[in-house]
């Protein structure tokens, strides 16, 4: 795992810098925090053999998604009384998104689990292309399915969830 981590730390800082694009100018989660926690979740999953780069990639967008939500939902008990704090492993940088999203964030993580239900490869076309950044290629290849198949199913996933979170 150490040499893999060498192997694909620069990979793994590009699918969180990506992610963290999208979030609003000012937050303070950094790019290296989000690898860094995201790594320790890959370490826990010392049975799963990798198939390829794809789907290592797209397990660790799965990884950067569950630590996103985790920190979304500390942050939102936090607002709300429970003044827990959640500092990451990176030299005690704070592990933060701005609280704004935090709500956004938890409502989309509960939608993808709906949306899981009804389509898994749905779901994981999300979480390779959203919380991965992933490209249609990459997805289908991660994934095991073709180009024209992610377009699709992303397109129907994007509409799906967006009606429900307008909800």
């Amino acid at each position: 795992m150490d040499q893999m981590f060498v192997l694909v730390y620069n990979e793994l800082r590009q699918l969180a810098a990506h992610k963290l694009r999208s979030e609003r100018d000012g937050h303070t989660l950094s790019t290296t925090a989000l690898v860094h926690e995201a790594w320790l979740e890959l370490t826990k999953l010392n049975r799963i053999q990798w198939k390829n780069r794809g789907h290592f990639l797209a397990v660790a967008a799965q990884a950067m998604r569950r630590v996103l939500i985790d920190y979304a939902v500390a942050r939102r008990r936090e607002k709300r009384g429970g003044g827990q704090v959640v500092v990451s492993l990176d030299d005690g940088d704070a592990l933060a998104i701005a609280e704004a999203r935090a709500d956004e964030i938890v409502a989309l993580d509960e939608a993808l689990e709906r949306l899981q239900r009804i389509s898994e490869r749905q779901a994981r076309i999300v979480e390779c292309r959203f919380y991965g950044g992933m490209s249609v290629e990459e997805t289908g290849e991660a994934l095991d399915i073709s180009p024209a198949t992610v377009k699709r199913e992303w397109a129907i996933a994007r509409a799906w969830l967006n009606r429900e979170l307008q909800r």
